[in-house]
């Protein structure tokens, strides 16, 4: 198992999205950035961040019912002592994606009065962007009532630059995109742990050796209960190995079966079946 290979993934199509996003920002007045709670820090492109110049940015810190309630707090408090908008919301909780449309609209209530005072009155818009598969389109969908952008529980799903108006509110849903290289390889880990990476570029039994390290040092007492460990002061390889064991994840002839249980574990663990965890 090759856990040292190095991550990266920016395909042709996210190479075409980055300069269809740069060029429709203009019709925006402000940008949405979703962040994924499970691993927020790790879900700033900066390179998005760079095409966004001086555009109001609303942080939209999704996908929090998968992240501890103390953590979401800390980085909603972090966020905002750098004076940054920001939402904590679960993609399909209405009440929430309400607020963070009333967010948005506030952070343009100036420019809003300004535009009254000469007599314009127009629909706002806003650019939906982030990394792939932090639940971009499910928010559209909600503020939507229905669906009306694409989704789907893999990286890669929106594939254009696609309008959904709504009522005095239009919002520009954008594919997913990553930075061109990424430089910080703990950063990448995560990414590919919560699925924001296509799986099949992706060494994911040498991930899961990354992901039960994690684990047995964040959340050790709901992962030992999830897979009836023994304990887990092992190393991760015999932990992994142990989880083969009671899974049945043995090839015939003794040999265990890395595989299958590299994609168990991680689909565990992308469902929060294992236990809520934000990586920092």
């Amino acid at each position: 198992m090759d856990n040292e290979r190095k991550i990266n993934w920016f395909p042709g199509h996210m190479a075409k999205a980055l300069r269809k996003t740069e060029e429709d920002l203009r019709l925006c007045d402000g940008v949405i950035y979703v962040l994924d709670a499970r691993a927020p820090y790790a879900s700033i492109n900066d390179k998005l961040m760079k095409v966004f110049g001086a555009k109001p940015i609303v942080y939209a810190l999704n996908k929090t019912d998968l992240a501890p309630r103390e953590e979401v707090d800390r980085v909603v408090a972090d966020f905002k002592s750098k004076n940054l908008d920001i939402q904590p919301i679960e993609g399909l909780n209405k009440r929430d994606v309400e607020k963070l449309k009333a967010l948005c609209l506030a952070s343009l209530a100036e420019k809003t009065e300004k535009d009254k005072s000469k007599g314009i009155v127009r629909t706002r818009r806003f650019m939906v962007a982030g990394i792939p598969n932090t639940g971009k389109s499910t928010i559209i969908n909600t503020l939507a009532g229905g669906k009306r952008a694409e989704t789907g529980d893999k990286a890669g799903v929106t594939r254009s630059n696609k309008w959904i108006r709504l009522e005095g509110f239009d919002l520009l849903d954008t594919p997913g995109t990553m930075p061109p290289r990424m430089d910080n390889q703990r950063y990448a880990e995560y990414l590919a742990l919560i699925g924001s990476i296509n799986d099949e570029i992706l060494d994911l039994e040498g991930l899961t050796l990354k992901l039960i390290e994690i684990l047995k040092n964040t959340c050790a007492e709901e992962f030992k209960e999830k897979y009836k460990l023994e304990d887990t002061d092992k190393e991760p390889l015999a932990l992994f190995e142990e989880i083969c064991v009671k899974r049945g994840y043995i090839f015939r002839g003794g040999e265990y079966d890395y595989s299958r249980g590299a994609k168990a574990i991680i689909t565990d663990f992308r469902k929060g079946k294992i236990a809520k965890v934000c990586l920092k």
